[in-house]
């Protein structure tokens, strides 16, 4: 069942990256007026570019995370199955 669930999988995180990106660029415009400041341009902080990068892997991290657990609950509800683990494992 989980190779039946991959190519569900792969186009979600797709569409979460789009949607990700739509969120930090409307979060980031609240926080500044200028584009986010990205690795490759050379007339910013560290502190800048190290808050843009850590608010935009969160936000992909959660829409990503939201989405991926949503079409595995529709997909466990029309085949029966969970396409993957039950539970996290011990530490």
């Amino acid at each position: 069942m989980k190779a039946a669930f991959l190519p569900i999988s792969i186009l979600g995180g797709i569409l979460a990256g789009i949607l990700g990106q739509k969120a930090f660029d409307a979060i980031w415009g609240k926080v500044d007026e200028r584009e986010p400041p990205q690795p490759e341009h050379r007339e910013i902080s560290f502190a800048k570019l190290a808050i843009a990068l850590a608010i935009e892997g969160a936000i992909f991290r959660l829409v990503k995370g939201l989405f991926d657990h949503a079409a595995r609950r529709g997909f466990a509800r029309m085949t029966g199955t969970w396409p993957g683990d039950e539970s996290p494992e011990e530490a």
